[in-house]
């Protein structure tokens, strides 16, 4: 298998750290979908990151798409998604507000990098501001209430996601988002990116 995008997006670095959870063989081809489009369109015409190459070669997009077909080439050994309907859906709030504050700061990091100056639409940036800051401000609250393990043995991908997540905001948005705002969630990061896996798939 083939795993296509840079690592300095969330959800590609999301994807890799998994399938090292995982130990499953994969290649990381670390194309751009900016500095090398074309080379990106050769492999996926719709250019989106992640891309997975499956190994008959057919591509499989969307982060969580593609560790739910990991996921299952594993079989029930996989520990990615738990199976019990409470932590389930414990996970999935945890995901669906990391993926949220993913988005939010994508965002604004386009808005920001990709248009004019001149061209910023500041009540748009604002709204997602908001948006972002409420995704981490449940999250806080929910890691706070009930500490994520720091183990990597215990680590799902709700837990690469919120871990992945936060270290993306704070790599990139830190003057919105600050550390000392969210200490649960600092606190976990910053152990989460101590784990052999993390430090073995830098954002950077």
């Amino acid at each position: 298998m083939k795993l296509i995008g840079m690592l300095d997006s969330p959800y590609v670095r999301r994807v890799a750290i998994c399938m090292k959870m995982l130990k499953l063989d994969f290649e990381h081809a670390s194309l751009s979908v900016f500095r090398t489009y074309d080379q990106f369109a050769a492999i996926n015409p719709v250019v989106k990151a992640p891309t997975l190459v499956a190994n008959n070669g057919k591509t499989v997009m969307d982060s969580t798409v593609i560790l739910q077909y990991l996921a299952s080439l594993v079989g029930p050994d996989a520990r990615l998604f738990p199976s019990n309907p409470d932590d389930s859906l414990h996970a999935a709030r945890l995901t669906g507000l990391a993926l949220a504050a993913c988005e939010k700061s994508v965002q604004i990091v386009y808005e920001r990098n990709l248009r004019p100056e001149d061209k910023q639409h500041e009540p748009w940036i604002e709204r997602v501001r908001g948006q972002l800051l409420a995704a981490y401000a449940e999250l806080e609250q929910e890691v706070a209430a009930s500490p994520l393990p720091t183990d990597e043995a215990r680590f799902g991908a709700a837990e690469v996601t919120v871990a992945v997540a936060w270290h993306f905001t704070q790599m990139m948005l830190p003057e919105i988002v600050s550390a000392a705002g969210h200490p649960h969630l600092q606190a976990f990061s910053a152990a989460a990116e101590q784990l052999p896996v993390f430090a073995s798939t830098p954002a950077a």
